[in-house]
């Protein structure tokens, strides 16, 4: 490896482990997650994809009985040590969850919660530049900067899941993981994330979990493949869908089981 390459390394996970209680949920997980790219986390229903995603901005700390082993970094720095602030932690690390959660708030304080609470503007012209900043890069300003009173609830699915990618990109993050975004979208709003999973690219480290393998090959640069709590795979995504090297992989991706 180049000196280039680890400098591009945003995140790295080394022989990480989830239990819940006595039962092991992800198995030795090591990966590395880059500053450029879109990694996609593919497998079937229960396979702990979405477990060791979580794992990425300590989400699991809220789930009783939830263990983390092993060690996972943001840039060199240990997300599980003494000295990390989980609440800074999770600004740096946003995420975006599978079922559009917008704060029952308007359009424009569902954005400036973030930058106001982690202290990042407080005067009204800041706030309006990041707000309109935020919808911008989330494609939705054209559709509701006429709106911004409005309740964030009331737009529809695929604005929705907009307006909180756009509430993540607020607090200015380094990393934006997603969990399946687009299962509960239409067709064509699917398509609108997709495209603006595309255009943040390069400006975030995207992770982003999902169960449809198309969408994986269309939005991400490398795939790591989930099978019962391990990581079964992992590479460049046009490898992992053309030409996979573990015969799992090949059974996943040619439909044996799932």
């Amino acid at each position: 490896m180049n000196k280039q390459d680890v400098s591009a390394v945003k995140m790295t996970a080394l022989n990480c482990n989830v239990y819940y209680n006595e039962k092991q949920a992800i198995k030795d997980v090591t990966i590395d997650i880059r500053a450029d790219e879109v990694t996609a986390f593919i497998g079937p229903s229960g396979c702990g994809k979405s477990t060791f995603l979580r794992c990425l901005n300590r989400m699991n700390d809220t789930i009783a009985g939830c263990r983390v082993t092993g060690d996972i970094k943001l840039d060199g720095e240990d997300i599980y040590g003494k000295a990390m602030d989980v609440v800074q932690l999770r600004a740096r690390v946003g995420m975006v969850f599978q079922k559009p959660n917008p704060f029952p708030k308007s359009i424009y304080e569902n954005i400036a919660y973030g930058p106001r609470i982690h202290g990042l503007i407080s005067n009204k012209t800041g706030l309006d530049e990041v707000v309109k900043n935020s919808l911008q890069k989330a494609g939705l300003w054209e559709e509701v900067k006429d709106r911004l009173n409005e309740s964030g609830t009331a737009l529809s699915g695929g604005q929705q899941q907009r307006l909180c990618i756009a509430r993540a990109i607020a607090v200015n993050p380094e990393v934006i993981l997603m969990d399946e975004p687009c299962s509960a979208l239409d067709p064509i709003a699917t398509a609108k994330i997709e495209e603006l999973i595309e255009e943040l690219r390069g400006r975030y480290a995207i992770v982003i979990v999902t169960h449809n393998m198309q969408q994986a090959a269309r939005v991400s640069q490398k795939t790591a493949f989930f099978h019962l709590g391990s990581m079964v795979e992992y590479g460049a995504t046009t490898d992992i869908f053309t030409n996979p090297r573990k015969e799992r992989t090949k059974d996943y991706i040619t439909g044996r089981y799932g």
